[in-house]
């Protein structure tokens, strides 16, 4: 990896973030029923298009296209208060199916209504959103308010991209139905549960938090082409003639980042990234492949560096990343209005 310079992993420490969330869970176990991922993919209420007609717009001047992809329904590729950021797959997680995971902000700062999860079953071309929340001892739930750059599956963990904090961490065995149906209040009241009319909600369960500062967190990805297998996640930087960093942490078999008695998981290691506004990363096979943005109007380009640095043409609005290693693709979402897309390119 000569075309990558290696930096100081330090900035990078993370450190599990205690039990505080369990309190607040242990109430929604009393008060709503648990319901397994299968059931809610079951449940979709969505249905995606493949090789739809947003791509063209998403795609602009990309040659050769995208081997294959995912449109959201008209509603969620025009709707101007939620954008798609971060992208993962039950390849990364090493589950079986063909599943894609997409996380979402709320634009608006009034209102907020936080973070979603997007569960796509590629078989069946149905999806569903699921909200991310607080889960609070008192039986209250908030909203999740961060940017949510990243997402990256591993086992039954979804590791979350927190910008200046780390990760929020999430549990697919974790995930409730409510039983109230106001989509403008989210909190339960007298047994009664609200979350702005989704259906399901998914309560964080874990944190790993930064303890230097020093370090931003943009985006997610999972390599397990390493031995031990890897989280991935770096910064995204848009100043002139200034570049983030890259990292990676060991994965230990239960999903947990390996950490030490003290709790504290140092980075493996850590690399300049060769060139600003990288919207996502994944290092596979001694590569490293990075996903590079240039605004709403022009397309984006997929930076592959192994020993040297080979840029490919990729689509407008760019974002994280993730593989598909059974069929040797890395895939990405688009964020932009009108032009939203799950796709993927050969590694």
């Amino acid at each position: 990896m000569s075309a990558m310079k290696a930096v100081s992993a330090g900035p990078f420490e993370l450190k599990r973030d205690g039990d505080r969330f369990s309190a607040g869970i242990r109430v929604l176990e009393r008060e709503l029923e648990r319901v397994t991922l299968e059931a809610v993919l079951a449940k979709a209420n969505r249905a995606a298009t493949r090789r739809g007609a947003a791509g063209s717009g998403a795609f602009g001047s990309m040659r050769p296209r995208p081997v294959d992809w995912y449109c959201f329904d008209a509603a969620d590729n025009a709707f101007p208060d939620w954008y798609p950021q971060g992208l993962t797959c039950s390849s990364d997680a090493g589950a079986a199916g063909n599943v894609f995971v997409v996380s979402w902000y709320y634009k608006p700062e009034a209102g907020e209504r936080g973070v979603r999860l997007s569960f796509l079953n590629a078989a069946t071309l149905r999806y569903r959103h699921v909200l991310l929340v607080e889960a609070r001892a008192d039986g209250g739930i908030a909203p999740i308010d961060i940017h949510a750059g990243g997402v990256a599956w591993y086992g039954h963990l979804l590791y979350v991209a927190d910008t200046v904090r780390g990760f929020r961490v999430f549990d697919t065995r974790q995930i409730f139905e409510v039983n109230g149906g106001d989509d403008r209040a989210i909190g339960g009241k007298k047994g009664v549960y609200d979350a702005f009319g989704y259906r399901y909600v998914m309560p964080q369960t874990g944190a790993w938090t930064t303890t230097t500062g020093a370090a931003r967190f943009s985006f997610a990805a999972v390599d397990r082409s390493a031995d031990p297998d890897l989280l991935i996640s770096g910064e995204y930087v848009d100043e002139p003639g200034e570049t983030g960093r890259v990292a990676r942490w060991r994965l230990d078999p239960d999903g947990a980042l390996r950490a030490g008695a003290d709790g504290v998981a140092a980075a493996l290691d850590a690399y300049a990234l060769p060139a600003g506004r990288i919207q996502g990363a994944l290092s596979y096979d001694g590569a490293w492949y990075l996903s590079q943005g240039a605004g709403s109007q022009r397309n984006g380009t997929l930076i592959e560096v192994g020993d040297g640095i080979v840029r490919r043409p990729y689509p407008v609005g760019p974002e994280d990343l993730a593989c598909v290693r059974g069929r040797g693709q890395v895939w990405s979402v688009t964020e932009f209005v009108g032009r939203r897309v799950i796709y993927g390119v050969p590694l």
